[in-house]
């Protein structure tokens, strides 16, 4: 028997990263009020990352998506891999030359670029599509500002080119 509802599971699980940072930081208020010297030093180590944690899992949640959309990602030193029950494909990300994101397809698609190679559309709602956000923004200027902006945005977008 399930003592928590999968919703809520998924709902802690996407929010996970905030949740850790919040225990950390608290954690290390704690320990600078209540303690001095070599604790107190570290507790602020705690507060400083903790808060770090708090700003980057936010906005890995806000990209994060439900993975109910079909075909699923598998993404294993940087070759990025999407099967489809229509169509699939795979692309390495240091041969992507460009990243695109088109929000009128049903669900949204990441389009990505690779030369002589039709371009892959991944859906934005696919298992696994979440791991995406660390890739992508390891892109030469790519943020996650840029990224959030553009699964918001109602119209396609160009993103990143090589």
């Amino acid at each position: 028997m399930d003592l928590i509802r999968p919703e809520i599971a998924a709902a802690l699980h996407r929010w996970r990263d905030v949740l850790l940072g919040a225990a950390l930081a608290g954690l290390g208020v704690y320990w600078v009020l209540g303690s001095g010297g070599a604790v107190a030093i570290f507790g602020w180590v705690l507060v400083i990352a903790g808060s770090g944690l708090i700003v980057t899992g936010a906005v890995r949640a806000q990209f994060v998506t439900t993975g109910d959309g079909p075909g699923m990602v598998s993404v294993v030193e940087g070759k990025i891999t999407y099967f489809g029950p229509l169509t699939g494909g795979s692309a390495d990300l240091s041969e992507i030359s460009g990243l695109g994101y088109d929000p009128t397809g049903r669900p949204a698609h990441w389009i990505l670029d690779q030369p002589g190679q039709p371009s892959l559309a991944i859906p934005v709602t696919a298992d696994g599509a979440e791991t995406l956000f660390d890739l992508f923004s390891s892109l030469p200027g790519v943020n996650s500002t840029l990224l959030l902006q553009a699964t918001r945005s109602r119209n396609r977008a160009q993103l990143w080119r090589r």
